[in-house]
């Protein structure tokens, strides 16, 4: 029988021997920031980390330059696999203003400590670190996440962990955000718009009735959800009827199921318009849709006492969900999972800001990335050495995806919500 509490106190002295390596890559990655899908110079030093500390690491995973999987060494092949999950894209303007560099250097130190961990054949489990590129939808084909999974990365995986910055300490147990991103392109025909404009047919009349079709839609759709809309094309000179206009929109609701069908019934509003001016209408999803992130209260419980371990002051969380959306939450979809948020810094930063990239490079920011490796270092080890509580996170799970599931089957078939 594994002694837990001596294994979860090595991880802690694991990651802080390792401290000063990760803050400086942390630094280091908020002095040079780099978009999603290109941010190559931060993979490679991560992996490197991982490598040197001898993980077996694949690079270039699901097709994705930048993702890559860390296999630990040593470990328990019968017994639970846990992945351990690494965010490292930064924002355009505003460069790590959402803390991913926190984020990938918390799960590099997890998994050099339970590495290190391994290589004694102390993991009565398996642990992956899977690097994820892309989580802001800041550039196309973002979403890293969703490719890693259906290339089979998650396969086999009992339950997916890491951690996010924020304003303060507590677990994420409210869904995010499904958004759905979709362009909608219409044909029509130019002509001059004083001498012949009956022979044209005005692509920008359709996608300004669109808009006004979805202006009314929004009467009709439940309070909490969003639509939201850019003009793309709009045509060219003002006497050339518009042959070719175009609009992009994102929408959202914490509902998978309704969101799915709150989709359907956006792209019916963009048909319509097409029949009512006589454009032709074509539309893409732009970007794979990010699902809701759906909790775990099992894994969140045990990643909860392990913050409380190393002394965080833990809270309950705001009193209302936020309006953001993720990748991981295609990922709680399939497997188990939870995040905690650690704080880094006050409400007055915003986020998604400067001050928030600031702020990962202060004393506070340092803490919270070492308190994040623990963290899950610790849940990892309490997760492999106890598998009712990896039973009872799976049984959630199945619970809370049974009607989600069958809803979006419904909405699938052309069924309505």
């Amino acid at each position: 029988m594994a002694d837990v509490a001596a294994l979860k106190a090595a991880a802690q002295r694991e990651v802080e021997q390792v401290s000063r390596m990760l803050i400086g890559c942390s630094d280091w990655m908020a002095d040079n920031p780099e978009l999603g899908l290109q941010e190559y110079q931060a993979s490679a030093k991560l992996t490197e980390m991982l490598e040197e500390f001898s993980a077996e690491v694949e690079r270039g995973i699901a097709g994705l330059d930048t993702a890559f999987r860390a296999t630990l060494p040593g470990g328990d092949p019968d017994g639970p696999t846990i992945a351990i999950i690494a965010e490292y894209d930064a924002l355009p303007d505003v460069g790590h203003g959402c803390g991913h560099n926190i984020i990938a250097n918390a799960a590099i130190g997890a998994g050099i400590a339970l590495s290190r961990l391994g290589q004694q054949g102390l993991l009565p489990g398996r642990v992956v670190v899977l690097g994820t590129p892309a989580e802001e939808s800041a550039v196309p084909n973002a979403g890293g996440k969703i490719p890693v999974l259906e290339h089979g990365y998650f396969d086999g995986v009992d339950a997916a962990i890491m951690i996010h910055p924020q304003t303060q300490d507590f677990i994420a147990l409210k869904p995010s955000m499904v958004a759905y991103g979709i362009d909608f392109m219409f044909h029509g025909r130019a002509a001059h718009a004083a001498a012949n404009p009956d022979t044209g047919i005005n692509a920008l009349d359709a996608v300004i009735q669109t808009f006004n079709n979805v202006g009314m839609l929004r009467q009709q759709v439940r309070s909490e959800a969003r639509i939201h809309g850019v003009v793309t094309s709009g045509g060219g000179a003002p006497n050339v009827i518009p042959p070719y206009a175009a609009c992009r929109f994102r929408i959202r609701s914490y509902d998978p199921v309704y969101a799915a069908d709150l989709k359907r019934r956006v792209v019916a509003c963009a048909e319509g318009a097409a029949t009512a001016t006589g454009a032709r209408l074509e539309w893409k999803e732009y970007i794979k849709p990010y699902q809701s992130y759906v909790p775990n209260r099992a894994l969140g419980a045990v990643m909860r006492a392990n913050m409380e371990e190393i002394g965080r002051d833990v809270q309950d969380g705001p009193p209302r969900d936020g309006g953001g959306s993720t990748d991981f939450g295609n990922v709680s979809h399939d497997v188990p999972s939870v995040y905690a948020y650690i704080g880094i810094c006050g409400e007055e930063a915003g986020w998604h800001s400067r001050e928030v990239a600031v702020a990962t490079k202060t004393e506070r920011g340092h803490a919270s990335l070492i308190a994040g490796a623990k963290t899950m270092a610790m849940t990892a080890i309490d997760l492999m050495t106890n598998p009712n509580a990896v039973a009872a996170a799976k049984a959630e799970h199945t619970a809370a995806m049974a009607p989600i599931r069958e809803g979006l089957a419904k909405v699938e078939a052309g069924g309505a919500a």
